[in-house]
């Protein structure tokens, strides 16, 4: 399986600006710049390659994760997971850091908590990103 993005840059590193699309159209033409990415602390004005990496990690985390609740037998109501990528200028990636809340009847902490390390080291995306720190803090709803 195969999936594919394009990016389009004209100009400099910091006078430039580019847009990204993807495969599906959830992107199209999407914009993104270095002031959007190094200097926008909001996040509002466009997007960036490192909130591009956190949607993949949560997207990838929360659908292993259901995989193996419901292979226990205790599919989840909901999984809220979020993915904050740290990007450290001159040094790079350096973390993606996991926050869930899930709603999982029938499930007891222990194995809630075993079920979602096992999602954070087998998600495809975590083990993409096995050069940098990858963290999880989860809890039950």
């Amino acid at each position: 399986m195969n999936r594919h993005a394009t990016a389009i840059w004209k100009g400099t590193l910091t006078e430039g600006s580019g847009t990204l699309d993807t495969q599906s159209g959830a992107l199209k033409a999407a914009p993104y710049s270095f002031k959007m990415r190094f200097e926008d602390e909001s996040g509002k004005s466009g997007t960036n390659p490192e909130e591009l990496i956190a949607a993949a990690h949560a997207g990838c985390f929360a659908m292993q994760l259901s995989h193996f609740l419901a292979e226990n037998g205790t599919p989840a109501d909901e999984l809220n997971a979020k993915a904050v990528v740290t990007l450290i200028p001159g040094t790079g990636i350096t973390e993606s850091a996991i926050t869930l809340t899930g709603k999982v009847p029938g499930i007891d902490a222990a194995k809630f908590k075993e079920l979602t390390e096992k999602a954070k080291a087998e998600c495809p995306v975590s083990k993409a990103l096995g050069a940098i720190k990858v963290t999880l803090n989860a809890s039950l709803a």
